[in-house]
């Protein structure tokens, strides 16, 4: 089972997840563009390891609905507790800060919303629409909440028409109530499922070192892949401060790439798998692999 801080870490990282940071003036300009707009990326909320390399190629992944989560995921460093009012302004900034970064690809994502009726699920597609209209060159990509797989919520993010629709299901079934808050196995894959009924172009992601075994990672992409998913992401669990569960070990890379090619054979159209790989990290490389064309 995994746990939290005991004080040490278990293991020590390995020469592959070393981190070149580069030097650019882009890091800086995406990061102050990012401030002036008050604006809230995972990139930093999740103490993402790419962070780095994306924005100094003017990439960002924007998080909407504020960066307080009202669940509590022991694997993740966004802030949990009580969220404020909905920013009605939002919707607006994220679409003119995507005209400035001259985005083609534009990721978006958010914390979950439990507090609010419909989970947000309006404000996403007022996000999404106005990223739409000012960008109309620009593909769209969300990642989002479960919903509690409730079908008139996901129906709301469907209307929005974004291009891609992703919900990560984060961790196997055996660990999931002991990483995930709230969230179950169950209800993300009837989530995935609704949205590949609906005819999105669906996509999830997952995490391996939390003590998970071969067998258990087969039989988790048999069931996005049942669910309707045809892109997926696979990448090592990185420990984001202290108080997140420990790492049980750290996946080689030949690894990775084995559960790539299982992956690829069992049929979904597009696979990332590597120990930095995460959910949107170079998003936009999926697109060709399910018939969509960068604008």
């Amino acid at each position: 089972m995994p746990v939290l801080h005991s004080g040490t870490d278990v293991v020590r990282k390995p020469e592959w997840l070393k981190i070149q940071l580069p030097k650019t003036n882009n890091f800086a300009e995406v990061e102050a563009l990012l401030r002036s707009k008050g604006l809230n990326t995972i990139c930093s909320s999740g103490k993402c390891p790419n962070k780095s390399e994306c924005w100094s190629h003017r990439t960002a992944t924007f998080m909407i609905l504020g960066d307080i989560c009202t669940r509590n995921c022991r694997f993740c460093a966004t802030k949990t507790g009580h969220p404020e009012e909905v920013d009605s302004q939002e919707a607006q900034r994220v679409a003119q800060s995507v005209a400035l970064m001259s985005l083609r690809h534009v990721v978006i994502t958010s914390v979950t919303r439990d507090d609010l009726e419909d989970g947000g699920a309006e404000h996403w597609k007022r996000v999404v629409e106005a990223v739409a209209k000012e960008n109309p060159h620009t593909t769209i990509e969300v990642l989002v909440p479960d919903f509690d797989a409730r079908h008139d919520l996901l129906d709301v993010i469907v209307s929005s028409k974004a291009d891609i629709v992703g919900h990560n299901i984060e961790t196997v079934e055996r660990l999931t109530p002991q990483i995930r808050s709230r969230a179950t196995y169950k209800t993300s894959l009837e989530t995935l499922r609704y949205l590949s009924q609906r005819g999105c172009t669906v996509k999830s992601g997952f995490m391996v070192g939390l003590s998970e075994e071969e067998h258990e990672i087969i039989a988790l992409m048999k069931d996005l892949l049942d669910a309707g998913v045809s892109i997926i992401t696979i990448g090592q669990y990185l420990r984001p401060t202290l108080a997140q569960v420990e790492v049980k070990r750290y996946v080689t890379p030949e690894e990775f790439a084995h559960y790539k090619e299982i992956a690829l054979q069992m049929g979904f159209k597009y696979v990332a798998s590597g120990p930095l790989v995460r959910s949107s990290y170079m998003a936009h490389e999926a697109l060709r692999a399910v018939g969509i064309d960068l604008k």
